[in-house]
């Protein structure tokens, strides 16, 4: 019997497309395949950004210093006139000016401290029931930091007088290793001009994570640190004095040096005034009490000279003399309009410099 021939083509070793126009319409008949990148939607939410290198973000200072660099040479001479004015004159300027900077920054952070108030707590520990005592520690902490001392640069942690709790747990970053990442992107930002420098420090404060209540007044005092850290005069450079708004944390690299400049440049010229004010002050007030005798006006005119605002029983703890011979020199000098009071009451006065 001679075998049937089979009615399917023997094909099988041929491609199942030949034509271009067949292989269009046989993909699109593969239903099972993903479709095109482009086409699949976004479902998923937004991830955690990168966080910018320390190399990039030091390079945008960099370019922002470039921008900025005749009005940083102007705000460097600025402060380079303080400096050496603070160079010949008293210690008790340097003083002065850490109290007034201090004052100024406690109402940056909120604490509000008046001058007298903190003339009290530096001088005699004395505070009243209305005062916050976390907050004139903190700004007495800004004028013994202020007025001299190791710098932040030399260890972070110790300048700040801060330390880890006991307790903390084991997957909490600490303190050391925080202010320790500061640190290094400070180092690495060396070829960058002190107050470039230290704006940057002040603005990269909290993403190092070292803010915390108070930080804003830590991180000013450390930068006003940092920027006079060439100085032989001057252990700090006034940021707050005349107003805060370079310390404004708002924009980009430029903007915000910018606005550090502007800022301390006037901070710059109000304490130079006020160095002239309390210069004239001293002759003046020295001629006057030439006639005086004892150890009583002389002290009495260094204190005044050393603190923006003087009691009685502040004079009496200062100099070291009696209570009768502060109060009856103050009397002497309030008669011929040398000092003024300030507080219009019958106890609790208090006296400050009058031209």
């Amino acid at each position: 019997m001679k075998p049937q021939a089979s009615t399917f083509p023997d094909d099988c070793d041929d491609p199942l497309i030949t034509t271009e126009g067949d292989v269009g319409a046989h993909e699109d008949d593969l239903w099972f395949l993903p479709g095109p990148l482009e086409e699949e939607p976004d479902d998923l939410p937004p991830g955690p950004r990168a966080e910018p290198s320390d190399i990039a973000v030091i390079d945008d200072w960099a370019k922002a210093e470039a921008a900025q660099a005749a009005r940083l040479a102007k705000v460097a001479g600025r402060l380079g006139a303080l400096d050496d004015r603070l160079l010949r004159g008293p210690d008790g300027w340097r003083h002065r000016l850490a109290l007034i900077e201090a004052a100024d920054l406690s109402w940056l952070a909120g604490d509000r401290v008046s001058s007298d108030r903190l003339a009290l707590w530096i001088s005699m520990r004395l505070s009243g029931a209305q005062d916050d005592p976390n907050a004139l520690a903190r700004v007495g902490w800004a004028v013994r930091r202020l007025m001299g001392g190791p710098g932040p640069m030399v260890d972070l942690a110790a300048f700040l007088d801060r330390r880890d709790p006991e307790n903390i747990e084991d997957a909490t970053e600490r303190l050391e290793e925080r202010a320790g990442g500061w640190l290094e992107v400070m180092k690495s930002a060396v070829h960058l001009h002190p107050i470039t420098r230290a704006c940057m420090g002040f603005h990269l404060w909290s993403l190092a994570g070292l803010g915390q209540q108070g930080d804003q007044i830590e991180a000013a005092v450390t930068a006003a640190r940092i920027t006079a850290s060439d100085g032989k005069g001057a252990n700090f450079a006034p940021l707050a004095m005349g107003g805060a708004g370079g310390l404004r944390a708002s924009g980009l690299p430029p903007e915000r040096l910018a606005r550090w400049l502007d800022g301390m440049e006037t901070a710059c010229l109000t304490a130079m005034r006020h160095l002239d004010y309390i210069e004239t002050w001293s002759a003046r007030t020295e001629a006057e009490m030439s006639s005086l005798s004892g150890k009583t006006p002389p002290a009495l005119r260094a204190v005044l000279t050393e603190w923006p605002l003087l009691s009685a029983p502040m004079a009496e703890a200062l100099t070291g003399t009696s209570r009768a011979a502060v109060q009856r020199n103050l009397t002497w000098m309030e008669e011929r309009g040398l000092v003024r009071e300030v507080t219009g009451q019958g106890k609790f006065r208090m006296w400050r410099t009058a031209n």
